[in-house]
């Protein structure tokens, strides 16, 4: 597909006034307007959120990731084709469906052995990144070096979606309505067997799911388990699994996380916390707490100017 029809995920003023995490259930734009030229693009202060989401397409450079997964970007990154066998791209106006080239291997072989193994039809693609990695507009903190992506807990429909469908769909809520454990009525066996697979790939760091997801996966994983270790609770995947990889070979400006420690993550201990009433009931702040300021270019590794300044790859 074009890039012009794709025509972005840098859109409108509704996403450009997001200011929550984005999450499957945020709808996208069947027609995203294309963001205006920075009036003053080379000011020491402009975001680098505005700088990286202006930009459509990969670096013409070699492939090569630069800082970590919340500070960083991406030379010579890979499109993910949103359609194949067995997966299908979601929310094509974020324009979000670039990642390192073993990235987009790896969420191609997942959509196999979901389809084999899990008797899926295939799995639907959420974020991955944006053509040069970066900060967004919207959501993520992380997902700037090309080694995140986001996979929905909706199974693919059998049918090709289409582009309306992709951008207003939503995803099936995983979590019971207490929060202390899965939906019985839509969690399954076929999800624990996708999550496996993803975690049993030697080159994925963590898989981040909610605190009830880790639970379910505890009681119900079969013989070997040691894959259980890389999955860990975290905010917000209601409705998503998150898939982290390590740093690529070759890359040695590339600065991941060390190994998960604690074996299993499964013991009473390790999900108490997630459970607590203080979590799961947190009171009103007294205060509304004061945004972050936005990340600007002298925060991120001198590389990524680079990176930004490379004319565009071939489409």
């Amino acid at each position: 597909m074009h890039v012009r029809l794709v025509l972005i995920a840098i859109m409108s003023s509704a996403v450009l006034a997001a200011t929550s995490p984005v999450h499957a259930q945020d709808k996208g734009s069947v027609e995203p307007t294309a963001l205006p030229p920075l009036a003053h693009p080379d000011d020491p202060g402009t975001p680098a959120k505005e700088l990286f989401a202006r930009k459509l397409l990969p670096a013409a450079l070699p492939t090569k990731v630069i800082g970590t997964y919340n500070r960083g970007c991406i030379a010579g990154a890979e499109r993910m084709p949103i359609n194949g066998d067995d997966w299908q791209v979601m929310r094509l106006s974020r324009n979000r469906n670039f990642g390192h080239p073993a990235m987009i291997a790896l969420l191609k072989r997942l959509a196999a052995k979901a389809h084999k193994d899990a008797g899926w039809p295939g799995i639907l693609v959420g974020d991955i990144g944006q053509p040069r990695g970066g900060p967004a507009l919207s959501g993520h903190a992380s997902h700037q070096i090309g080694l995140d992506a986001d996979i929905w807990l909706t199974p693919m429909p059998e049918h090709r979606l289409s582009r309306n469908e992709r951008e207003e769909m939503s995803a099936v809520m995983m979590v019971r309505e207490d929060r202390l454990d899965v939906d019985p009525r839509v969690f399954t066996k076929g999800h624990v067997a996708v999550i496996r697979a993803a975690a049993r790939e030697p080159s994925v760091q963590r898989i981040f799911v909610n605190a009830a997801i880790k639970k379910a996966l505890c009681r119900d994983a079969k013989g070997d388990r040691a894959w259980l270790s890389k999955v860990r609770p975290w905010w917000g995947h209601d409705y998503h699994f998150h898939i982290r990889m390590v740093c690529p070979p070759g890359n040695p400006d590339c600065h991941g996380q060390p190994d998960q420690e604690g074996g299993e993550g499964c013991r009473p201990d390790d999900l108490a916390y997630w459970f607590s009433d203080a979590v799961l009931h947190p009171p009103p702040p007294k205060e509304l707490p004061t945004p972050p300021q936005p990340i600007t270019m002298a925060q991120l590794p001198q590389s990524c100017r680079a990176v930004l300044q490379a004319p565009d790859a071939k489409d």
